[in-house]
């Protein structure tokens, strides 16, 4: 069993599901209104457990009713919560999703998620310690990232940087990681001014670029590769680009190969999508195998 530390956010999801997506200054009717877990480091601690990994999360939760709800959340799917502290003076992480014409817009408020600390991490080093890969996001503070970087450099542990949302990084931080995987506009702002060929070559074996419906971009050492996703019918995209991220991470970690990571992970991804919310989706192991 792979043993995966996750490192970011926690927060709940609070969707709206519309026909089309308001312009400025226009009101529409919704469809549906619900509350489901989220965060994308809370997301990919689920889809990681649900995927057969032992995790361990590292994060804050406000000491509120959104708290308590993303706590129990984390119980009923085996993430080991020992080093989720909460936050009394703060509240939980939120994100205010809009799913209209087959896709998603987000607003993210940070909340307690600001509160994920050096210190924090630093006091979570035993987990840290004993992981196979340890994956971090950017819904927490950029020192924190930093941080973890370094971290997991000292230690000789793998680290798989999701750099999401965009944001620019540092070129140390970027080089510490074993893994980087933005998607096309994440990598935009990564490397301003390098086309997304150059990129890759710069990072060969360690540059993902996830392209949505089209796949993950790769350069192997050799050559590019292209590897494509699995045509299903999408009813919410939310969550899947942290559904490949906790395949991908949890299939390097058992030791397969980058293509075959990659696959599984791909597989993943287009099975979250065809049920609604960011971890109603998420995958069991079995039915990811047996898709394949």
């Amino acid at each position: 069993m792979a043993k995966i530390c996750v490192i970011g956010s926690c927060s709940m999801d609070l969707v709206v599901t519309a026909s089309k997506r308001p312009q400025v200054g226009e009101t529409v009717l919704g469809d549906r209104f619900t509350t489901v877990p989220g965060g994308k480091g809370a997301n990919q601690a689920v889809a990681a457990a649900r995927l057969g990994a032992e995790v361990t999360m590292i994060g804050c939760i406000g000491d509120d009713f959104y708290g308590k709800a993303i706590m129990d959340n984390f119980k009923r799917n085996g993430v080991i919560t020992t080093n989720v502290e909460p936050v009394t003076h703060v509240e939980s992480g939120t994100a205010h999703i809009v799913l209209a014409e087959g896709d998603n817009s987000i607003i993210v408020v940070k909340g307690a998620n600001d509160h994920v600390t050096p210190a924090l991490v630093e006091r979570a080093l035993d987990a840290i310690r004993s992981a196979d890969m340890v994956l971090v996001q950017q819904e927490i503070p950029e020192e924190t990232v930093s941080y973890v970087s370094s971290l997991c450099q000292r230690i000789n542990v793998p680290l798989l940087l999701n750099p999401a949302p965009a944001r620019p990084l540092s070129e140390a931080v970027i080089e510490k990681a074993a893994y980087l995987t933005p998607n096309e506009h994440e990598c935009s702002i990564l490397f301003s001014g390098m086309d997304k060929a150059e990129a890759l070559r710069k990072f060969p074996g360690k540059l993902f670029i996830t392209e949505g419906s089209s796949g993950v971009r790769y350069y192997d050492g050799e050559r590019e590769v292209l590897v494509p996703t699995y045509q299903v019918e999408a009813i919410d995209t939310t969550g899947a680009g942290d559904t490949f991220n906790a395949a991908f991470a949890v299939a390097l970690a058992e030791g397969s190969s980058i293509p075959d990571s990659v696959k599984f992970a791909n597989r993943a991804a287009s099975l979250s999508v065809t049920k609604f919310g960011a971890q109603g989706g998420m995958p069991m192991r079995a039915e990811v195998e047996e898709s394949l």
